[in-house]
């Protein structure tokens, strides 16, 4: 199980103040976290950093089809 109580959050720099976001911490060893940043107790994602810069490059390219 991993210790997520020293990760570091962030929020996207285009986040909107309405609070409908995601925080990703890559502080993890080895793995990224995401969670729901209105619900900073609940459930996080882990992910290997190699599947979320796929995530990434794939939401950047617009080509979720």
């Amino acid at each position: 199980m991993t210790d997520l109580r020293s990760a570091t959050w962030r929020k996207a720099t285009y986040s909107s103040d309405q609070g409908n976001c995601v925080e990703v911490a890559d502080d993890l060893g080895g793995l990224v976290g995401v969670r729901d940043s209105k619900d900073i107790t609940g459930p996080v994602l882990l992910f290997a950093p190699t599947q979320w810069r796929s995530f990434v490059a794939t939401i950047k390219a617009d080509d979720l089809s």
